[in-house]
């Protein structure tokens, strides 16, 4: 089975930063895209970012200039640094990963990690 683990989720004052990591496990492979999206309450999930092999980003509007997606293609592993963060950020944050398992390609999803912005 195909395992994202997400961490670098917590509370965070307004204008602070955070660092998520998202590891797929070993056993997938031909990923192309990875990327991050959030789910804030009363709203629908959205993508906040992501990231293809070849390095190509995309970044949701509202966090162009604040937010940096990065991956390390070696580990499997995509990170997003969130900087000047917002109250509005708040939500929770899901990684993804188009890829391969053992008998199964595409769309797979971690557990999400919460990411909660005080006033």
């Amino acid at each position: 089975q195909v395992q994202l683990v997400e961490s670098g989720g917590g509370l965070v004052q307004a204008g602070g930063s955070l660092r998520l990591s998202c590891a797929a496990s070993g056993s997938m492979f031909s990923i192309n895209v990875m990327g991050w999206y959030r789910q804030a309450p009363g709203k629908q999930r959205e993508l906040v970012a992501d990231i293809s092999s070849g390095g190509g980003r995309n970044y949701a509007d509202a966090v162009k200039g604040r937010f940096t997606i990065s991956r390390d293609s070696a580990k499997n592993t995509v990170y997003l640094q969130m900087n000047s963060l917002k109250p509005e950020d708040t939500a929770v944050y899901c990684c993804s990963a188009d890829g391969c398992g053992a008998t199964i390609c595409g769309d797979y999803w971690g557990q999400g990690t919460q990411v909660a912005v005080s006033s």
